[in-house]
């Protein structure tokens, strides 16, 4: 027998007590430990704020796919971050999620990586070369992203890797159904399902009993395209997302209109490009990974000969799978972003208005990125994930930020465009060379204006030279008060090539071009890409025949921007734009017959407002 002594029966006691009192308020602080709210916002919980205090851990949730080649379903990596009040199950609490493929670092900027574009159009590029990545970071933390944002305001917050990217299992396909089907699988498993295990090809089980079951996504650039695909599966869980700056169509990112060209600062870049750039995942699985995707259906989808849309793209278009979409939609996008470009989001805002969805739109005049304020996604998570009636459905729909205000004081609107914009026609008057006429009323005269293609000047040069041969320039006469676009314009133009393809680019610009302190808002306005080739259809480019005229119509970028009394809004027509467009030797010559070209403007108060600020 062992017999205690006195003192040790006493410092046992003492202990059993104290453990007695720390069990006792830890499930004190689990059920009083609560999220609460103020003007329909969740707020910061003084016991959830303790960083230290946090449960963090990881694991890895079982897809439907197997895009690795080994015979079993890739498995996704997760990570979690939650209060320590929920490890006990009295408390349950909703989650925000992010995924990506850039957690575990991505390849370097390698001599050749990016398509040469110097060539003629229709020409096959030579090869390029081919970068690996080198895997990053360590488990348990996929990344420390939105943890503090939300966490403390009482919300769980779980990061994935995307396929073939950290320690998740499969293959990158930029774009492709598994990566719709991976952030699926992910709110399946936070919404009870059976679909997690503690080890990547292990059979321990894990449960996300923590969770209430109701998930919200957001993210920026690739970070907010996988909301959008999670969305279109109508997984049930998933309530709420918040895009920012979201890519929704590979095809309009890397092409327009026909035409081959590339996204603003990754001249050369296209689908293969970016596979290289995210491929972080198990080296022994990268050779099976680049030769199916990367060389085999990417390579064979992408047509860089022709541009045209096809059916690789059309599964890479998100707006073509909205038909389930039912999740509450926050977009947000930059005016003058011209990597992931403003239509991105407005194509997919307004096809989820059409379908009677909660939707809300965020504009700033800025570039790629930048989340809406604060408040307002707070009353978005909030009125989806804890059902909290704070009535964000009946707020305006718009809230575009004005060209001096800072991006947290948008100004609301009762939707995006402008209910009170209206269409204004606008022609042309001869001296393009120089400066034609931008105007309301069409030329008796029959015109024509040649421009000569030279990729050399850039689209800067072109808009502030008083003279060239390299562009039309037909503009405005100058405005007598500040006249607000807010919509998307678009060109009809009458053109005829003396070759059979030439790029066609387009640049709506308020002048004089403002060199010195330039704010981003100051010269574009918006612009437009096209393949005169595609004159009928962007699925079929057929060559031109020298010399004959064709009609080419498109839609320039979505905007919303109040051009300043003093400037003059000028059309620029031209060829090869040296930021996006393949480089061609320079001499093509395109002619346009100004008799059969217009521009048509959304403009806030219509015809009148334009009659006003000219005349």
């Amino acid at each position: 027998m062992i017999r205690l002594h006195t003192k040790s029966i006493y410092l046992f006691l003492l202990l059993t007590v104290h453990t007695l009192a720390s069990l006792a308020q830890t499930k004190q602080d689990s059920t009083s430990a609560a999220p609460f709210f103020k003007d329909g916002q969740a707020q910061i919980v003084e016991a959830f704020k303790d960083p230290a205090k946090w449960i963090r851990h990881d694991l890895w949730v079982e897809t439907s796919f197997d895009t690795d080649g080994d015979g079993k379903l890739d498995r996704m990596h997760v990570s979690v971050t939650r209060p320590y009040q929920t490890e006990h199950g009295e408390l349950k609490l909703p989650v925000i999620y992010e995924t990506s493929p850039y957690y575990a670092g991505v390849a370097g900027d390698l001599q050749g990586v990016m398509w040469d574009v110097k060539h003629e159009l229709g020409a096959t590029p030579k090869p390029r070369t081919h970068p690996n990545v080198v895997r990053t970071g360590k488990r348990p933390i996929i990344s420390n992203s939105l943890i503090r944002q939300w966490v403390p305001r009482g919300f769980i917050v779980v990061h994935s890797s995307s396929p073939g990217t950290g320690l998740s299992q499969g293959s990158p396909t930029v774009g492709g159904i598994n990566e719709s089907l991976a952030p699926k699988a992910v709110i399946e498993w936070l919404a009870g399902k059976d679909n997690g295990y503690t080890t990547p090809d292990g059979e321990e089980k894990v449960k996300a009993f923590w969770s209430t079951g109701n998930v919200g996504m957001t993210g920026t650039s690739y970070n907010g395209t996988l909301p959008i695909a999670a969305a279109t599966t109508g997984v049930d869980a998933l309530k709420a997302i918040i895009p920012v700056a979201p890519n929704t169509s590979y095809y309009h990112y890397y092409r327009s209109n026909g035409l081959v060209r590339s996204p603003g600062g990754y001249l050369g870049e296209d689908v293969d490009v970016l596979f290289d750039f995210i491929h972080s995942g198990a080296e022994d699985k990268r050779a099976y990974n680049n030769k199916t995707y990367r060389d085999g259906e990417i390579l064979n989808g992408i047509d860089r000969q022709s541009g045209d849309y096809n059916a690789f793209w059309a599964g890479r278009d998100y707006l073509n799978a909205m038909k389930n979409f039912k999740a509450a939609l926050l977009m947000a996008h930059g005016f003058n972003d011209w990597n992931v470009m403003p239509e991105h989001s407005y194509r997919i805002y307004n096809a989820a208005r059409a379908k009677g969805l909660p939707v809300q739109i965020y504009y700033h005049q800025a570039g790629h990125g930048g989340e809406p304020p604060h408040e307002m996604m707070n009353k978005w998570f909030t009125r989806f994930l804890f059902n909290i009636e704070n009535g964000v459905e009946k707020d305006p729909k718009s809230w575009i930020v004005r060209e001096n205000d800072k991006q947290n004081n948008p100004t609301p609107y009762a939707d995006y465009p402008n209910p009170a914009a209206t269409d204004v026609k606008l022609y042309l008057g001869k001296g393009g060379n120089s400066a034609g006429t931008l105007q309301l009323v069409k030329s008796a005269s029959k015109i024509k204006e040649v421009l000569v293609d030279d990729v050399a000047f850039s689209g800067k040069d072109l808009a502030s030279a008083k003279q060239s041969d390299n562009r039309l320039l037909y503009v405005s006469p100058v405005l007598k008060q500040d006249l607000h676009i807010s919509g998307i314009a678009n060109i009809s133009v009458k053109l005829a090539v003396n070759k059979p393809a030439a790029n066609f680019s387009v640049w709506l610009v308020a002048l004089p071009w403002s060199e010195d302190k330039a704010k981003i808002t100051d010269n574009i306005i918006t612009r437009g890409w096209a393949d005169p080739q595609n004159y009928k259809s962007i699925t079929k480019g057929v060559p031109l025949k020298p010399g004959k005229f064709y009609d080419l119509k498109f839609d320039l970028q979505p905007d919303d921007q109040v051009i300043p009394a003093g400037k003059q809004i000028g059309l620029m027509l031209f060829s090869s734009d040296k930021e996006f467009t393949l480089w061609p030797q320079a001499g093509t010559e395109i002619i346009v017959d100004l008799n059969g070209t217009s521009l048509t403007l959304p403009i806030v108060g219509g015809k009148e407002s334009f009659v006003k600020a000219t005349e």
